[in-house]
């Protein structure tokens, strides 16, 4: 069955963890999907799906690991997103990470940079990082 971007989906929600991972200055780090991935060529906040009986924050951290090579030292909430795309739903929990340990590198052939917050509006993100942008700018502590 084809399921077109306009029409929900009935598929399982896909639970993922996800990052906003402050840089020096006022930048934060950002991703680019693989050309094959889903959302593929558009830049994201790293992190990855949520394995069965693994919390949020553990995720992220083990996702961060494995593609970046950093391990979040101090990281907390900034919201939940559930977003359909009409092929798939997701329900993305984010964390501003505050402190790392290790030095970021596309770990996964992706691309990588450091973007200034006052940037990330103009920003390519899949559909669902529009609310963790608007989230992420509205904080005072950002």
């Amino acid at each position: 069955m084809t399921t077109s971007a306009s029409t929900p989906t009935t598929a399982p929600e896909i639970q993922v963890a996800a990052g906003v991972i402050q840089g020096p200055g006022d930048q934060v780090l950002l991703t680019q999907r693989l050309a094959g991935a889903h959302q593929g060529g558009k830049w994201e906040f790293p992190g990855g799906k949520i394995e069965p009986g693994e919390t949020p924050l553990a995720a992220l951290g083990r996702e961060l690991s494995e593609e970046l090579g950093i391990r979040p030292s101090h990281a907390s909430p900034l919201l939940e997103v559930a977003h359909d795309y009409g092929d798939k739903r997701v329900r993305l929990h984010v964390f501003v990470v505050h402190a790392f340990t290790g030095q970021p590198e596309g770990r996964e052939g992706q691309s990588m940079r450091w973007v200034d917050r006052a940037q990330l509006p103009s920003m390519d993100f899949p559909a669902a990082n529009r609310a963790i942008v608007d989230a992420y700018q509205s904080r005072s502590d950002a």
